[in-house]
């Protein structure tokens, strides 16, 4: 997508649309909030709308590195713990490892 092109204002708005979409448990939107607005906030010209894009940006940058910190952490006890947890580990896989008791 190509946002040099939409109006400040609009670029406002849809930051903000991203930073609240990822509060519904997507943190790859905010991922891409990050991605697609970090031109807009840090290396651009100084203009209006400017100041609240770069909190949004920011945020968006805060909540997508907790939630990888989250899911990794999450997936390394998984990973590690999985044989351990017996039964109750197998009803949360998707696909049991061959090998493993």
């Amino acid at each position: 997508m190509d946002i040099s092109k939409a109006p400040n204002p609009r670029k406002l708005q849809l930051c903000r649309t991203y930073l609240m979409t990822g509060f519904a448990f997507l943190p790859f939107v905010w991922a891409i909030n990050v991605c697609w607005f970090f031109d807009e906030a840090f290396r651009k010209p100084p203009y209006p709308e400017q100041s609240q894009i770069k909190r949004y940006v920011i945020y968006s940058a805060i909540g997508t590195l907790l939630w990888l910190i989250a899911l990794t952490t999450w997936i390394i006890i998984f990973q590690t713990n999985r044989a351990d947890w017996g039964a109750t580990a197998d009803y949360m896989s998707f696909i049991i490892p061959l090998g493993s008791p």
